[in-house]
């Protein structure tokens, strides 16, 4: 088995429920959080800090803070393997489709959870599979998310056209609650009728949206450095590739390998 892991590996918000609810190695984790209620007149924040930390930029020349003044812009950061930005993502597409040519612009700042999210070709090549084609900072030494004071994934921050922050939402869900944020912020800027439904989304797969009210499980790895609840017969063999063999059930909340698989410290393979 395992040694014990340290639980205490983000800060929280709230006490919430969280899910097993991705099966792709490496999948499993994140937050649901839930956003500040906004009001008829949006506080202001802070201002949009430096985005030059990056390491570099994908779908996009390096964007600044004074080459963004005069749009409306949602700062999204995010890890490619966190499931809670998987079922937040379709919206931010969604959003991005729908008022780009209002004056919307949406940056992704990628800042990786784990050793292999540091790949700029695996975060490529998983913007790709995911259909992200608004610009990508990658933010690999956490310059950025320093910036911003961060401590989420995923965090959304919503900058008015002059450049300051004006809603903020913490881990997915409070997604009209978002739209209706976008919608006034562009109503300031002048943009002329702007459309008041929210969008209509049909999401599937891991970007389905969790049922909150009847989970059972807490969130797990599947690297060695944090899992809980391996299962295979026999002892985990680290860093090799060995055969494992799945029991015949699983109880709760337990997990298995069937077949040669290599266990990493943060990922399988």
């Amino acid at each position: 088995m395992f040694e014990e892991i340290n639980r205490n590996r983000r800060s929280f918000l709230t006490t919430t429920v969280q899910t097993i609810a991705a099966t792709q190695l490496g999948r499993l984790g994140c937050t649901k959080q839930h956003a500040t209620p906004t009001t008829a007149e949006l506080p202001i924040e802070g201002e949009l800090p430096s985005l030059v930390g990056a390491i570099a930029w994908l779908n996009s020349q390096p964007l600044t803070v004074d080459g963004l003044r005069g749009k409306v812009v949602i700062i999204n950061f995010w890890t490619y393997t966190c499931i809670n930005w998987l079922r937040q993502l379709p919206y931010v597409r969604a959003w991005v489709e729908k008022y780009k040519d209002q004056g919307l612009t949406v940056i992704g700042v990628h800042t990786p959870e784990f050793e292999f999210e540091k790949n700029i070709d695996n975060v490529r090549r998983a913007s790709t599979e995911m259909r992200i084609d608004y610009p990508i900072a990658v933010d690999n030494d956490y310059a950025v998310w320093r910036a911003f004071g961060n401590r989420y994934w995923p965090a959304l921050y919503f900058i008015d056209t002059q450049g300051r922050i004006r809603h903020h939402q913490f881990g997915e869900g409070g997604y009209e609650q978002s739209e209706r944020v976008i919608q006034q912020l562009l109503s300031e800027s002048g943009t002329d009728r702007v459309a008041q439904e929210a969008v209509a989304v049909e999401a599937r797969g891991f970007e389905a949206t969790a049922d909150w009210n009847s989970l059972k499980s807490p969130e797990n790895y599947l690297g060695y450095e944090r899992t809980e609840n391996f299962s295979s017969s026999g002892s985990a063999v680290l860093n090799k590739p060995h055969l494992y063999t799945a029991p015949a059930q699983l109880q709760r909340n337990q997990w298995a390998l069937s077949g040669d698989w290599t266990i990493g410290r943060q990922a399988l393979s």
